[in-house]
């Protein structure tokens, strides 16, 4: 007879969807210490179960799966964690546990010609911000022209962010969309909470790629994208309409500023922002559509319905992806479920 031959080790990747969520009043203040029971999520219209849940740089914890009737977990029904939940910081290294606890900052540096004027106060102001970031917080610095430069890659080191951020000059065109998307590709590589941060001095005049198809990859990998523009982008109307949307789209934010104070303080409030916001994730339940996904968050109980939400709007699911040997994570601000 002839030995049969072994089955490779093949595991299934479960998306899990991440989602970065604001809370403010009508002041633009942060709401915190809101309950995963404050929250409800939709997807499609189908009602989905709270899989972990975190506020501000703290590691999250896990949220009990057992469903009560009206969909919520018994831990949200309870508006407390579960007992046998525990900190996902506990965890060992590469499984849920390494996804929430501070944020991946990608920072995007415009060093094209737009930016002679006001360079070194844009230096200035990126490296305050960098030095101003939570401990917890990883940070890359990028910077772009016509080609993107990778300075520093993503480290918690911040003496090497901030050599990145002194080496960069001035120099040709702008291809903001053409680097933009391929840093959120790179940021695509990491679980957890993602940011890109982009500083730019006006529109962009090279690129191939067309700002819908990088504000689609931001969400389909639940990257948060943040922008800093000066008064210049505001004379190119579309280029303002694109910022705005784009940014509302992935649950950021843009700024435009009119001097160096205004772009220290559009640093200051995104600093801010990554402080407060609440980190969700949950396992889609069943849903046939392959296509674009739309997510609604919504916070439950009157009292809080005052309150404004702000985060991604939805995603397109990528394709399950099978490994000999070992698992690896789909690009839709997903991390693979471990075995």
């Amino acid at each position: 007879m002839v030995a049969q031959e072994s089955e490779p080790n093949i595991r299934v990747v479960v998306d899990m969807v991440q989602l970065n969520v604001a809370v403010t009043d009508n002041k633009g203040n942060y709401i915190t210490g809101l309950r995963p029971s404050d929250f409800a999520i939709v997807e499609d219209n189908i009602p989905q179960k709270l899989a972990t849940f975190g506020e501000g740089n703290e590691p999250a914890y896990r949220v009990a799966d057992t469903a009560s009737p009206d969909g919520r977990t018994s831990a949200q029904a309870a508006g407390q964690q579960h007992p046998a939940d525990q900190k996902l910081g506990d965890d060992p290294p590469q499984t849920l546990g390494s996804m929430v606890s501070g944020a991946n900052v990608f920072l995007l540096f415009d060093t094209s010609n737009y930016m002679y004027r006001g360079f070194v106060f844009a230096q200035d102001a990126i490296a305050d911000f960098v030095r101003s970031l939570e401990s917890a917080d990883k940070v890359a610095f990028y910077s772009y022209s016509r080609d993107l430069s990778r300075s520093a890659t993503l480290t918690p080191d911040r003496a090497q962010v901030l050599r990145g951020v002194r080496a960069t000059v001035a120099g040709d065109d702008a291809a903001l969309y053409n680097c933009l998307l391929l840093t959120i590709k790179d940021a695509a590589h990491f679980t957890g909470r993602k940011v890109v941060v982009v500083f730019s001095n006006g529109p962009d005049n090279s690129s191939m790629v067309p700002p819908e198809d990088v504000a689609e990859l931001a969400q389909s990998t639940g990257t948060a994208i943040y922008m800093i523009s000066t008064q210049l982008a505001k004379l190119e109307p579309v280029s303002t309409a694109v910022f705005e949307r784009m940014t509302a789209a992935t649950g950021g934010k843009a700024y435009f500023a009119k001097n160096w104070r205004d772009e220290q303080r559009a640093f200051a409030s995104i600093r801010d922002d990554l402080a407060h916001l609440y980190s969700l994730s949950y396992y889609p339940q069943a849903n046939p559509n392959r296509g674009w996904r739309g997510i609604t968050v919504k916070l439950v109980g009157e009292h809080l319905k005052k309150y404004h939400i702000r985060t991604r709007n939805g995603y397109r699911p990528q394709p399950n992806r099978f490994s000999v040997g070992s698992a690896t994570a789909s690009a839709s601000g997903t991390v693979p479920e471990q075995p």
